[in-house]
């Protein structure tokens, strides 16, 4: 594996893991098409790919592709046989089994919540994967297996994302929950309550007021005792 080729995987690898929170191991969504490639350029891929990614990797598949790759005949039964070693994913499509890249493309719905790879060499599931931010993409060329470089709705989702522009749905619903839960809504309305009910009369100003009394109180008796002294010079 060269030098050059894996530092670009460490590099992409660092962004989805940092902006994305993808965590070992990491779960690798495989089709037909990919299986194909690396039996045709015979490569391993369960011994290649932890090392590629620099982690722990689940390999796995649906039910759609291996059917996808039944009924395509002799042509794809080593495809066939390299997919059914994976890990089947359960899809939504049991009773209707649908196209392979259809399947995949289901799986990563809704914000990629079990942060799947696509492993494909399908340009159309390619180009529909890219459209959606978040999705790590690997395909074969010739004999070597390659992480593609971040998509441009990737990016953009991120630039968002660090201007606090956005924030993902399940993000917004999860800090309701946990708002509700720890009863923080009911403590900012209480907060609100307070804010209002301090505006009473600055102690400062009560102050002076008690002063201008105690100084009308002391004239008359300074009065008096100015008449005492008359008298008494009388």
């Amino acid at each position: 594996m060269g030098v050059t080729r894996q530092k670009h995987a460490k590099k992409i690898m660092g962004f989805y893991k940092h902006n994305f929170q993808f965590r070992e191991p990491f779960q690798v969504l495989l089709d037909g098409t990919f299986c194909q490639a690396a039996l045709r350029n015979k490569i391993q891929i369960r011994e290649q790919l932890p090392g590629y990614l620099g982690g722990a990797a689940q390999l796995c598949t649906t039910r759609c592709v291996i059917k996808e790759l039944e009924s395509l005949g002799k042509a794809l039964y080593g495809a066939k046989l390299i997919a059914q070693r994976f890990q089947v994913r359960s899809c939504s499509h049991h009773k209707n089994p649908v196209s392979g890249s259809t399947c995949l493309l289901s799986m990563i719905e809704d914000g990629n919540p079990h942060h799947f790879f696509i492993a494909t060499q399908d340009q159309d599931l390619s180009n529909k994967t890219k459209r959606k931010p978040g999705i790590p993409l690997l395909f074969i060329i010739q004999n070597t297996m390659v992480l593609d470089k971040p998509s441009p709705k990737s990016l953009a989702f991120v630039q968002k994302l660090q201007t606090n522009q956005l924030v993902p749905e399940y993000q917004k619903q999860s800090i309701v929950e946990l708002k509700e839960k720890e009863g923080l809504v009911k403590q900012e309305g209480e907060k609100r309550r307070k804010r209002k009910r301090a505006g009473g009369p600055n102690p400062l100003s009560c102050l002076k007021k008690k002063k201008k009394k105690t100084q009308e109180g002391q004239e008359p008796s300074a009065e008096k005792k100015k008449r005492r002294k008359r008298k008494r010079n009388r």
